[in-house]
């Protein structure tokens, strides 16, 4: 893959930011913390029909790949688990609930949007941020491709486009950021013919979780999973099953960002010699071209003259 004088200039001041400060770009400071007001989706598992419109409507409103509604309308995909992909930012994949004589329940899955995500601080560059309103976003002009983010994720989400040979991307649900910001839904939520997808603020929607939970006691485990999982997710599950049986991971209340911040920080403090010196060969390498321009354009003169 070659680099343009842009990659090289991006790479020259990363070294220099590494260089000046010691610690990497995808800081704490980039998390928002007290998350109640932020916009979450409560799924509710229970009621969720498999009928795969959200997929439709995700892919839809991306523009992800070639595909009619009809399409997306084939259950046979629910016999091999799936992950969100590049080209495919959520999935619905079916899980069986045990104390029901193994009935078959299925789930919507995605980036969650964590209260405090660890792919913003395990990013070097701060290419994904945690955005006020709740959803983790991405800038492609910062990211380097290290693919530490997923690496990062406790729920596998990040996909690369490795068949992007020149300008590949880190891909992932984008909670409809855009759409939030005019004053929509995301366009699954949208789409959902069941209300499987309830969309609210996180602090509204834990309380709808529980009130439902409360009225229906044989129907849902009493466990909000989000509500409190690595210190909270903007996307919130209910489900008539313990989790462990479905593909969301068990995980504790502790922010992994602290984890990932002391890991961070203790590579960063070895390697700022070298990130600095690529920092000053990325300006070398970049004033050198410029130099051969100019030589170039005044051979042209010459010859012109």
């Amino acid at each position: 893959m070659g680099f343009t004088r842009r990659d090289l200039l991006k790479w020259a001041a990363l070294g220099t930011v590494s260089a000046a400060t010691g610690t990497a770009l995808g800081s704490e400071e980039n998390f928002v913390t007290d998350c109640g007001e932020n916009y979450g989706v409560l799924v509710d598992t229970a009621v969720c029909i498999g009928c795969r419109k959200c997929e439709w409507a995700c892919n839809n409103e991306h523009k992800l790949k070639e595909a009619d509604l009809a399409s997306f309308e084939d259950k046979s995909v629910f016999q091999q688990h799936r992950r969100p992909t590049d080209d495919a930012y959520t999935v619905v994949n079916r899980f069986v609930a045990p104390e029901e004589n193994n009935k078959q329940y299925t789930m919507k899955v995605q980036c969650m949007h964590c209260n405090s995500p660890a792919c913003v601080s395990a990013c070097i560059v701060g290419a994904l941020s945690k955005s006020d309103s709740g959803p983790v976003v991405y800038d492609a002009w910062k990211c380097i491709g290290c693919r530490y983010c997923m690496v990062a994720c406790p729920f596998q989400v990040p996909a690369y486009e490795y068949r992007e040979a020149l300008k590949p991307q880190v891909r992932k649900c984008t909670f409809c950021s855009d759409r939030l910001a005019d004053g929509k839904r995301p366009a699954c939520v949208s789409i959902c013919p069941n209300e499987a997808l309830t969309f609210g603020t996180r602090k509204d929607l834990i309380e709808v979780a529980r009130e439902r939970i409360k009225a229906h006691p044989d129907k849902y485990v009493d466990h909000v999973y989000g509500e409190t999982e690595i210190g909270g997710t903007s996307w919130m599950y209910l489900a008539p099953t313990e989790f462990a049986n479905t593909e969301l991971p068990e995980l504790n209340s502790e922010n992994i960002p602290e984890l990932t911040e002391k890991i961070q920080h203790g590579i960063f403090k070895s390697f700022i010699p070298p990130l600095a010196l690529y920092g000053l060969l990325g300006l070398i390498m970049h004033s050198r071209g410029e130099k051969e321009d100019e030589e170039e354009k005044e051979g042209h003169n010459v010859s012109a003259s």
